[in-house]
């Protein structure tokens, strides 16, 4: 296997407002775009080509990627002009494939971290001869997932859709966001219209009695479509608990872009990342978060676990756990803001209006 699909057109509207400015698969994960560590990736697996599905901001992906020399690949972008669904995405980019009818492609989606070993999702492919074959991974709580079930050998019996009662939880295999599609199969999808592989691709090729195979691994896996999430995700990264050639420096406890200021007293912990152009003030103290390029921390801010925008300020003594904060706004000083709060791209909160706790 040579060649793969990304499908990276989503709007991200679960990340907002991380993607009111930037698409979510170029919100910088561990000092570079999130897109970044899954190319890299994908090339330490043998892939050589790469097909980027975009649609949300298209424009984004080809200055900063290029060609995808620099990352010892070949990558061409295709673009929707009206969102087609996953299925329709991957439809869509085949006139840019090289592989035969019978090769394998991989597909995968732009939002998942994850630690797959990908040349054994394609071993798999290749020694059951199926059709398409999907990583799935095991959750504590599935719910939230469609789920998929499979038979002893792995071959794949149904598309269930996310439970909702105890006695519809079959099992606790849901697929993962990585497929490797016989060739054939990507073509037999209809073009021009909104497909979604999920819902119609699948169950169609199953009801065909086409052969789908699971390879459940097990290892790391994250879906980043939720602030915290991605923060978590980030932080992981730069811990060494996801796996990533990309990371611009050693694993441990902090990362510190090469044009960041961190005063000397500051204390990073938890896989923080402080990017390029950044400073953090003394006294500050920064736990399992990202502060995004040119973001400003003042004096005797804590942050924990919260992601802080791109040109973004934090004032004196503020308090941020679990906060997303927009490109260019200003969070006031002594101000305490919780777990999921998420203030705008350029909004301003004056110096105390929020607290959760005395003034005093």
């Amino acid at each position: 296997m040579t060649e793969a699909i990304l499908l990276v057109g989503g709007k991200g509207t679960r990340l907002r407002p991380l993607t009111v400015h930037t698409p979510k698969p170029m919100v910088p994960a561990a000092g570079v775009p999130f897109l970044t560590h899954q190319l890299a990736r994908a090339r330490a697996a043998g892939v050589e080509h790469i097909v980027l599905a975009t649609s949300y901001l298209a424009e984004v992906f080809e200055p900063y990627f290029g060609d995808g020399s620099a990352l010892g690949l070949h990558i061409e972008y295709v673009t929707e002009e009206e969102p087609l669904g996953t299925g329709g995405a991957i439809r869509n980019v085949a006139p840019r494939l090289n592989s035969g009818p019978d090769e394998p492609v991989l597909v995968f989606n732009g939002d998942i971290l994850t630690g797959l070993d990908i040349r054994a999702l394609v071993r798999t492919h290749e020694t059951s001869g199926a059709d398409v074959s999907l990583h799935l991974t095991q959750v504590s709580d599935p719910r939230a997932y469609g789920l998929v079930p499979t038979d002893g050998t792995g071959r794949v019996l149904a598309f269930l859709e996310k439970p909702q009662t105890p006695e519809e939880i079959v099992t606790d295999q849901i697929n993962a966001g990585a497929h490797v599609f016989r060739r054939s199969v990507i073509d037999a999808i209809p073009a021009g219209r909104v497909v979604s592989v999920e819902r119609e691709t699948f169950p169609g090729l199953l009801e065909a009695g086409a052969h789908l195979q699971g390879m459940v691994d097990s290892t790391y896996w994250l879906d980043l479509g939720t602030p915290a999430a991605f923060v978590r995700g980030s932080a992981d990264l730069v811990l060494g608990k996801a796996p990533s050639p990309a990371v611009p420096g050693r694993c441990g406890d902090r990362l510190v872009l090469p044009t960041a200021r961190v005063a000397r007293d500051a204390k990073l912990e938890g896989g923080t990342v402080v990017g390029e152009g950044a400073f953090v003030a003394e006294g500050a103290r920064v736990f399992g978060s990202t502060i995004l390029p040119g973001a400003v921390i003042e004096p005797g801010v804590v942050v924990t676990d919260s992601l802080i925008g791109t040109r973004a300020r934090v004032g004196e003594r503020a308090v941020l756990t679990g906060a997303v904060i927009g490109d260019g706004a200003v969070v006031g000083a002594r101000n305490e803001l919780r777990e999921g709060v998420r203030v705008w791209c350029g909004a301003r909160i004056p110096a105390g209006a929020v607290r959760f706790s005395s003034d005093q």
